[in-house]
């Protein structure tokens, strides 16, 4: 890529870059010359100006942010959603580069299958002394119950990752195995989308390997491990406090995987089963993101509140294929690393092509000799700590600042559980800081994924990119940056879409059940961003009327007050806190229906909820107010618009219909109830029509001030106006009509019984019949329909 006049125009940029005194740079070589495979990109950053440099990077921050993608940040007992953290400068790396880095993970993926199917069969490595059985017996992530179960497919890994680094020789280190429940890869796709917009003229022409295809193959391969036709291939996920779980929702959307939860799942007759609103159903696939001692409070860790009783069971009959099998988390046990290289000649028939981090397990005399011997050289850990290497979570001890006789101290008395292995010095890449390229120490994670073909490897990944020059700031929690990995070829790559490759059934796959817990969640989105939205027009009447009227209107500014008890509005601010709340609750609903949840209009509740925060510290009462409001409104409508226009007509979208509905019903029978009581002050009537959206309506069907019968036959039973009483009404007993089990060969379920009968008594209503006692006896009616819901399909 590019020629010598790449690397002169490339002078400019990197003029001020200097590499770390005898540590490898991927951009530059041992002379400080731009690589060829880096002089495109540094061409392409030398001809921007810093205005053009910074408009192309803020599409790639924006995409994210309009994106929500977001990484969650733990410390001092609380945690916080932090923007994801990307590094603008992608890492390159030549194909065949990436070939021989992906033979020897292949190699090494094969050796992990290996281990973990002897350790929960034959156990001969323990039997033979090549694996010393501390480290297995006394493994919390060795799971006892697991011993004896083969897996469905007969494999133990699926899905794995590994953390390389590369050494001041230039040679690549196996940093840490994960295969638990490696995290990542979706990240790696929004790293990928998000640089490709910052970089638009470079990268479409740059022979950058495609990422689709490796996911594609992995989805293909778990659908094919179904054995039911309509078969269900669910991601398992701990919920949305967990750090990652942007990404479990974003794979799952992605791969159009349904995303459960443990408490979405049962086990009946030792099959795994998912709570949908159609009833039980089987599934037969689940790719878990949890911890495995997590994942059944029965058989394993008894204090588990993420898992599902009977998983084990479910695993022993062989009726669902998981990945990674339960236990695999041993692989990870920093110690493990100490034999690998021993054991791949017996385990895969060579040695290691890649070889892992110099490893010392401290129980055994020899390799205590070596860390008293090396002390400078060496880190002591916890032999069983499975942490990546960088975690926040590692407790490292550099041997070098104990004095001998504390060093001995340890090895002596602790040997068994400590593990040493040699400091490493990483590799640095350019990252962007202040508008200037500097080195910073990066680790690389591959993902590898078992396809029909065998393991097929991730055409590139990503870096985790240092906050500082030294190693431990690659973590995430410690301010690293992630960076999209291209693996750059000779030729131009072909352009790979998610889509089945050819000759593949195109069929309409028939829709998974909806989980009740989203259908939940859903009907209470439904429910919050209509309560927001009630809570917007009246204040904004109240504030218009403030406006207009002044003191003189301070007799129905009273009247308000019964409306804002009823919605829990103590003071009548600009911006009550009960608005902030409701669309803080709706954000916690949508959060967790992710992967069901359109981006755009994720982002635009977050733009709501970021304005009404604002306005909350600016906006002065009466026609500020007033203005601020209307400006909620209209995006609140934007939202209707993304969510109920734009929406699959499945049953999730019926029940965050029923939602809106039920909220618009109940805030209207409640306005009506009050400003249309006789004791009303004056000018009720015509806030309740200003509220309910129907002045105009009011004005064309009726040639008269408002009266009371008016009001009510026009927000009560007009069914044609779409504020309407009657109109929520009809719309829920349409949506109830059509849920699951609604009406079985004409027997009526009691929530649509129940529909049926308040739908018949609104539509012979008469406007003299609907007293103030009437129309509050009404609203505790369509109060009623949420409980008998949730009764019969959330429970």
């Amino acid at each position: 890529m590019g020629g010598e006049g790449a690397i002169a125009t490339g002078r400019r940029r990197v003029a001020g870059y200097r590499p770390l005194p005898g540590v490898p740079d991927e951009m530059l070589d041992k002379n400080g010359q731009v690589r060829p495979l880096w002089r495109n990109l540094v061409a392409h950053l030398d001809a921007l100006s810093d205005e053009d440099l910074t408009r192309d990077l803020a599409r790639a921050d924006r995409y994210l942010l309009d994106s929500g993608v977001f990484y969650r940040q733990y410390g001092e007992g609380q945690s916080t959603e932090r923007p994801w953290p990307l590094s603008h400068i992608p890492v390159l790396l030549a194909e065949d580069d990436w070939a021989r880095i992906g033979r020897a993970l292949t190699q090494r993926a094969d050796l992990l299958e290996a281990v973990m199917a002897d350790l929960y069969g034959p156990n001969e490595l323990v039997a033979s002394r090549r694996l010393p059985a501390a480290l297995v017996a006394g493994n919390p992530e060795w799971l006892r119950p697991m011993v004896g179960i083969k897996p469905r497919g007969g494999h133990f890994l699926h899905f794995l990752a590994f953390e390389l680094g590369r050494g001041p020789d230039g040679q690549w280190w196996v940093l840490a195995d994960r295969t638990q429940a490696p995290s990542g890869a979706g990240y790696a796709l929004e790293n990928r989308v998000a640089i490709s917009r910052a970089y638009s003229e470079l990268y479409p022409d740059g022979n950058v390997h495609r990422l689709a295809g490796f996911f594609r193959d992995f989805r293909d391969a778990l659908q094919a491990q179904s054995r039911e036709r309509d078969g269900r291939v669910a991601i398992l996920t701990p919920g949305p406090m967990n750090e990652t779980y942007y990404e479990h929702a974003y794979i799952a959307r992605y791969l159009g995987f349904t995303l459960l939860e443990g408490d979405d799942l049962g086990v009946s007759n030792d099959r795994l089963m998912v709570r949908t609103v159609q009833g039980m159903r089987q599934v037969d696939v689940l790719w878990r993101r949890l911890d495995g001692q997590y994942a059944d409070p029965l058989e394993l860790n008894p204090a588990s509140r993420i898992g599902t009783p009977g998983m084990v069971a479910a695993l022993r009959s062989g009726a669902v294929a998981m990945v990674n099998s339960l236990g695999s988390g041993v692989l990870e046990t920093r110690a493990l690393m100490a034999f690998l290289p021993q054991l791949a000649p017996d385990l895969v028939g060579a040695p290691l092509a890649m070889p892992n981090i110099a490893t010392w397990w401290c129980g055994t005399e020899t390799a205590r000799a070596a860390v008293r011997s090396s002390p400078r050289r060496m880190v002591l850990a916890d032999a069983l700590t499975t942490h990546p290497p960088f975690d926040p979570a590692d407790d490292l001890t550099r041997a070098v600042t104990l004095s001998p006789q504390e060093l001995d101290r340890r090895l002596s008395r602790q040997g068994g559980d400590l593990v040493a292995q040699e400091a490493v010095t990483l590799s640095t890449t350019p990252a962007l800081v202040e508008g200037k390229l500097v080195p910073r120490p990066m680790t690389l994670r591959v993902y590898l994924a078992r396809t029909a073909d065998g393991w097929a490897v991730m055409p590139g990944g990503f870096a985790r990119i240092g906050s500082a020059s030294e190693a431990s700031a690659v973590a995430m929690q410690k301010g690293g940056a992630a960076a999209d990995v291209w693996v750059v070829g000779r030729d131009p790559v072909p352009v790979i879409t998610l889509a089945r490759q050819a000759g593949s059934a195109d069929k309409r796959q028939a829709a998974s059940g909806l989980p009740a817990r989203a259908a939940d969640n859903l009907f209470w989105l439904g429910r919050y961003a209509e309560r927001a939205e009630g809570i917007v027009r009246l204040m904004r009447a109240y504030h218009t009327r403030m406006a207009e009227a002044g003191a003189a209107g301070a007799p129905l500014l009273a009247g308000f007050d019964p409306l804002l008890r009823q919605m829990g509005i103590d003071t009548p601010d600009p911006i009550p806190q009960k608005l902030l709340d409701n669309l803080a609750a709706a954000i916690g609903s949508a959060s967790s229906v992710r992967d069901r949840f359109s981006p755009d209009a994720w982002s635009a509740l977050h733009d709501i909820d970021r304005s009404a925060r604002r306005m909350a510290r600016t906006v002065s009462p009466g026609d500020d107010a007033a203005r601020a409001l209307s400006a909620l409104l209209r995006k609140l409508a934007g939202i209707s618009g993304l969510v109920h226009e734009n929406m699959y007509r499945f049953v999730g979208w019926r029940f965050l219909t029923i939602g809106r509905l039920h909220e618009r019903a109940m805030g209207m029978a409640a306005l009506l109830a009050v400003l249309c009581d006789p004791d009303a002050p004056e000018g009720a009537l015509d806030l309740a029509i200003e509220v309910g959206d129907s002045v105009l309506t009011h004005r064309r069907r009726f040639a008269l001030n408002a009266s009371r019968a008016s009001v009510i036959d026009l927000l009560v039973l007009d069914p044609l106006n779409p504020r309407a009483l009657r109109h929520q009404i009809d719309g829920l007993r349409e949506q109830v009509d059509m849920l699951p089990a609604a009406n079985d060969h004409g027997a009526l379920s009691p929530l649509a019984r129940d529909a049926l009968r308040l739908h018949t008594d609104l539509a012979t209503a008469e406007p003299e019949t609907l007293t103030t006692e009437a129309l509050w006896a009404l609203r505790g009616r369509i109060a009623n329909l949420s409980d008998v819901l949730t009764t019969t399909y959330f429970h």
